[in-house]
C-alpha cells in the first residue's frame, strides 16, 4: 500500500501517486483521460471558491472544500507529470529561472 512520508518532498509526491494509480487501477488512463480529469477537477475548485466567496451555487450541486478540490488538481496533476516522466521539482526550478528574467508589472 502506498504511504506519504510526513514530510514528504516532490519526487516523494510523485512516488506516491505512481503507486497509488497503479493501486487504485488508474494507471491504465491516458493521458487525455487526465487531461479532461484535471479540467474537471479546476471546475470542482471554482465551484467551491464560489461558495466560500457566498457567490450563488447550484443547490443540487455537491460542493467540496477547496483544500479537497486542491488535492485532487495536484493528484491528477503528478500524474500528468508521471505519465511524461516530467520531474515537477526540476520543471518548478528550471520556469522560475525563466520567471525570474522577465519583468513583472502589477496589474492595472
Amino acid at each position: 500500500m502506498a504511504t506519504l512520508p510526513a514530510h514528504a518532498t516532490v519526487q516523494d509526491l510523485q512516488r506516491y501517486v505512481r503507486q497509488m494509480t497503479q493501486e487504485r487501477g488508474f494507471s491504465s488512463n491516458s493521458v487525455l483521460q487526465e487531461c479532461l480529469l484535471l479540467t474537471e477537477e479546476v471546475g470542482e475548485l471554482s465551484k467551491a471558491v464560489r461558495k466560500q466567496e457566498q457567490l450563488r451555487v447550484d443547490e443540487h450541486s455537491k460542493v467540496g472544500t477547496i483544500a479537497e478540490e486542491l488535492a485532487d488538481i495536484l493528484i491528477v496533476l503528478t500524474a500528468i507529470a508521471n505519465h511524461y516522466e516530467v520531474d515537477l521539482e526540476r520543471a518548478f526550478r528550471d520556469k522560475e529561472a525563466v520567471n525570474d528574467q522577465r519583468t513583472w508589472r502589477p496589474a492595472a
